[in-house]
């Protein structure tokens, strides 16, 4: 009596695409975050510095504020690119594409809209 579970998988050309895909972003995301680094810090160059007292305390207020909103962008941008290489660890054990609640295929088009997803629209829906 043969009880082997079927396991639901993306074959391997599919897989390779999603890769691609993946690494693209991967490396746009750096590029992003290079930028938002960036203009972290270099936030005091911009040659305010001789301006009326008025203007520099709002012109500082304003820096920080940007200076947060930069951290918060830098901060997201970094666990999205964590979790795209997560998803490239999932293609490489080849259960990359598979909802970890419903244990069923992810829809392809979400995939390439969302690569780092591990939720079905059902399974999300759930919750």
């Amino acid at each position: 009596m043969n009880t082997t579970k079927t396991i639901n998988k993306y074959p391997d050309a599919d897989l390779d695409e999603f890769k691609t895909l993946i690494e693209a972003k991967i490396e746009k995301a750096k590029s992003d975050l290079a930028l938002i680094k960036s203009a972290y810090m270099n936030s005091h160059t911009n040659g305010t510095e001789d301006t009326s007292p008025t203007f520099k305390s709002f012109d500082e207020g304003s820096a920080v504020m940007s200076k947060e909103a930069n951290s918060q962008l830098a901060i997201r941008q970094e666990k999205f690119i964590r979790d795209l290489k997560t998803a490239l660890i999932r293609i490489e054990n080849k259960t990359y594409g598979v909802c970890r609640i419903t244990g069923k295929l992810i829809n392809k088009e979400r995939l390439k809209l969302v690569p780092h997803a591990t939720l079905s629209i059902e399974a999300k829906n759930m919750q």
